[in-house]
């Protein structure tokens, strides 16, 4: 059973007595992650007189056009807070370093998510599966809040909801979605720039390294796959949109149910980003394999080499397409 517990009355109490706060969010951020993160930054530091944020790694170049994005840490060596905020993660491991750095110099902790797969850790839930993004859940936040919001709030939230429903596509986008749109749309948010920034574009790198893996592609009972070597990615730095953007291409597959894509990241370590269309549900394998995420959206890292893991999640993902059953409605 999933966690779903919003406990928005003691999360904002949290809020109004830190007198120090830091916001993190998960490894390889993607937009809803960088937007849940920004999102809060954006309002906090009207709240709050020392509030930081950070992911492992930084701000994707992809992201850098939101505001202040700039601000986003990379690396915790020092500091202590009041609160921490984690968003978009489904567990500790996610966070990262810098998760477990501020883990260990935070007093409180709020768990602030959207996954089914959440696994319950912290002091306060702010968890909401039934919505289609961390950004949703800041967003309803501030409203039960009363905070105003502005187009420095706005525009991370609304890049957060617009990427993880792939420009609004996706079975998990409600009404409730599309009047959060509505309004962040009107306090300035660009949903043009948004999608220009992030879902139509991609440096010539990412599709070279495309180039390289297309021969691997395999479609075998309704799963289509493809892997990604060391060697393919050997030139490239934009890793997110490297495998999230060819397994997205890859579920367009009319005969493919579940889409995933092998990412080897250590030579005996490999990364599996894995969708599927309504009706069949990856988030279970990702749980299996020690990740998590959604039914249509899921992934993990996994030990091993890149055959040994292929032969551990393919069997399993053929089970998925077997127990699924394919939803237009």
């Amino acid at each position: 059973m999933s966690l779903n517990q919003t406990n928005w009355t003691e999360a904002t109490q949290a809020v109004e007595a830190a007198q120090s706060i830091l916001i993190v969010t998960h490894v390889s951020p993607d937009g809803d992650a960088i937007g849940s993160a920004l999102g809060l930054y954006n309002m906090l530091i009207k709240k709050c007189s020392s509030v930081a944020v950070a992911v492992d790694g930084g701000v994707p170049d992809f992201l850098s056009f939101l505001p202040h994005a700039d601000h986003i840490q990379s690396v915790l060596t020092s500091g202590a807070w009041d609160l921490m905020i984690s968003t978009d993660a489904s567990d500790e491991d996610r966070t990262g370093q810098v998760g477990e750095y501020g883990r260990a110099h935070s007093k409180t902790i709020i768990n602030l998510d959207h996954h089914a797969t959440n696994t319950g850790f912290g002091d306060i839930y702010v968890v909401n599966p039934e919505v289609a993004s961390a950004a949703e859940v800041v967003y309803q936040w501030w409203k039960q809040a009363n905070y105003a919001l502005d187009r420095d709030v706005a525009q991370p939230l609304l890049t957060g909801i617009v990427t993880d429903t792939l420009g609004f596509r996706t079975s998990n986008v409600k009404p409730a979605t599309m009047a959060a749109a509505q309004e962040l749309m009107s306090l300035g948010a660009s949903l043009t720039q948004i999608t220009a920034m992030t879902l139509d574009s991609r440096p010539y790198e990412v599709v070279d390294v495309w180039k390289r893996a297309m021969p691997s592609i395999e479609l075998h009972d309704g799963v289509i796959s493809a892997n990604i070597t060391l060697a393919d990615q050997e030139n490239v730095d934009d890793r997110e949109r490297m495998e999230y953007g060819l397994v997205g291409w890859l579920r367009q597959v009319d005969e493919a149910m579940i889409a995933i894509v092998f990412t080897e990241d250590k030579p005996d370590q490999v990364k599996l980003s894995m969708r599927s269309k309504r009706g069949f549900d990856v988030s279970q394998v990702a749980l299996t394999m020690g990740g998590g995420g959604h039914q249509q959206a899921s992934g993990a890292t996994v030990q091993g080499s890149l055959e040994e893991v292929r032969a551990k999640v393919m069997p399993l993902l053929v089970t998925a397409v077997k127990e699924g059953k394919l939803d237009i409605v």
